[in-house]
């Protein structure tokens, strides 16, 4: 009897810590217009803290493939973000300018807002709540 109580407990216990593990959303981002497949492309995840600041809370890096790549933030608390893509065609992680300022190197935001000057992360953000999020961004 103790035998099959402490079994019964023992899987009670991993099924509630399991459970609570899973309590953020996935974000799922493509971008199918990458001008080539040379270098690679890479996403950050931002909050209003992060944006335009260096690195993102999340990030990933992805080989392109005809032209198409795509990626998934998995368990994200709720909150509101901004997605940040850069094509780094020669692979040194960071983005490179022109001797004018302008980028060398193809770049997208969520909410695709292609307007001159730096990016902004209010046309950027979304709230990311209780279900999952899917966004295509364009280059």
């Amino acid at each position: 009897m103790k035998t099959l109580t402490l079994t019964l407990t023992f899987l009670l216990v991993s099924f509630l810590s399991i459970a609570q593990e899973t309590t953020g959303i996935n974000i799922k981002v493509s971008i199918t217009n990458v001008a080539s497949n040379e270098g690679k492309v890479m996403v950050g995840l931002h909050t209003a803290d992060t944006f335009m600041k260096g690195p993102g809370m999340r990030n990933l890096e992805s080989k392109i493939e005809n032209g198409t790549v795509s990626f998934t933030f998995k368990d994200v608390t709720p909150g509101t973000y901004a997605v940040m893509a850069l094509h780094d065609t020669n692979e040194n992680g960071r983005m490179d300018f022109e001797a004018n300022g302008m980028p060398k190197e193809s770049y997208g935001l969520s909410g695709n807002d292609m307007s001159f000057g730096p990016p902004s992360f209010s046309t950027a953000q979304f709230e990311a709540n209780e279900e999952d999020l899917e966004f295509e961004i364009r280059f």
